[in-house]
């Protein structure tokens, strides 16, 4: 079975993480919300406390088929510091695993460097931390074995896209027409 996490960190964006939670759900996609810090509650952005499935150090990442990452601020800022959720999207990338992201969250892959060469998009105004990347527009960016979104107002095309990689293009329209999302 394909197994996804998000990381949530404090200052995430609710409507990009939990949309994506929900669409692969509905999807029958297994989706794990982790907490990167040491409590399972996590403050997004907007204040709205959510609870994680699990805590990284207790999340057996192996074992998963894509890692996501949520945008907001100061959220990104803080997945970018987590040193064992950087070094572990560093190995999927080396294993060309599945990295996904939205909104500032791909400038986490910018500045790590792996995206160099590979097409992206991220939240406007933050292109430069896409270093190396080819910059693109789209509200929903795929090469290779990332995926990688613009924003909140975009986070329905980017569950879509997650949903479209595992189960197929026919898979993700239907389940915009169950949503009622672009009919």
């Amino acid at each position: 079975m394909t197994k996804t996490a998000i990381f949530l960190a404090d200052g995430f964006e609710e409507i990009e993480a939990l949309t994506v939670v929900d669409l692969l759900r509905r999807a029958g996609i297994e989706i794990t919300t982790v907490s990167i810090s040491d409590s399972q509650i996590v403050t997004g952005s907007h204040r709205i406390a959510v609870e994680a499935d699990a805590l990284l150090a207790d999340t057996d990442l192996d074992s998963l088929d894509m890692l996501i990452l949520p945008g907001g601020m100061p959220g990104t800022s803080n997945l970018e510091a987590c040193k064992p959720l950087t070094d572990k999207i560093l190995e999927f990338d080396k294993q060309d695993k599945m990295l996904c992201a939205i909104c500032a969250a791909p400038t986490v892959f910018g500045k790590l460097g792996i995206l160099k060469g590979k097409k992206a998009c991220c939240f406007p105004g933050r292109e430069g931390d896409l270093l190396g990347a080819d910059v693109q527009t789209e509200s929903v960016t795929k090469d290779g074995h990332f995926i990688t979104s613009r924003g909140m107002g975009t986070a329905m095309d980017f569950g879509l896209a997650i949903i479209e990689h595992f189960q197929g293009a026919a898979a993700a329209a239907e389940m915009s027409k169950k949503v009622v999302y672009k009919v």
